[in-house]
């Protein structure tokens, strides 16, 4: 059997497992825009995403110009905050946004652990852990759909999850006044070729019962 992973150039069985084999994480762009067609297209792909009882409990806040801007300015202030390594790769995040010429944010809206607890009639406590483990699985598999879909387009793109430790921060930059922040997504068009780290073999990473 062919092994995909350890070469790229390696005949696809179909498209769908070409794009998923050519995703990666880009964090320079060209100052080319993206068409807004493109961007409803990605955002489309990611609401396609499976999510549990189907409560679809995601949210999505596209952000350009001034203050896409104002973003970048409040990731790379931030990061003074931190110590190395994570003040370093909060920069790089800060410079990653002020690159690219539109980010999407994602975040969980909370509406499955309202929903949650209501139709299952259990403990708070145990409920509300449980519903919200599922909103962040959900949301998630969104924004996987959200970064294949602009693969397959020719975007690039980076899921900036660095960013969880000011999440307080982008919620209130972002106007919400509910549910979880969950990523930060740049997209735009490669400045230059994205490279793919290693991954495991197979038999490192899975398990036969």
């Amino acid at each position: 059997m062919t092994d995909l992973s350890a070469d790229s150039s390696a005949r696809f069985p179909n498209p769908t497992l070409e794009t998923i084999y050519k995703r990666r994480s880009i964090r320079l762009f060209e100052e080319r825009p993206v068409a807004d067609e493109d961007i409803r297209l990605i955002l489309d792909a990611a609401n396609q995403a499976p999510s549990a009882h189907n409560q679809q409990s995601w949210k999505f806040v596209v952000i350009r110009g001034e203050r896409k801007t104002e973003l970048a300015s409040l990731v790379s202030r931030k990061a003074a905050d931190f110590s190395k390594p994570s003040k370093s790769i909060l920069r790089m995040a800060g410079r990653s946004i002020a690159s690219a010429p539109v980010v999407i944010a994602a975040m969980n809206t909370g509406t499955l652990i309202d929903h949650g607890i209501e139709l299952f009639q259990i403990d708070f406590e145990v409920s509300s852990d449980f519903f919200r483990t599922m909103e962040i699985q959900s949301s998630a598999a969104a924004v996987e759909n959200l970064l294949l879909a602009a693969t397959s387009l020719g975007l690039g793109s980076v899921w900036l999850g660095i960013l969880f430790l000011i999440k307080r921060e982008i919620l209130e930059f972002l106007g919400e006044s509910r549910g979880e922040f969950m990523a930060v997504i740049p997209v735009g068009y490669p400045a230059r070729e994205g490279l793919s780290p290693k991954k495991r073999a197979l038999d490192y990473v899975v398990k036969y019962l």
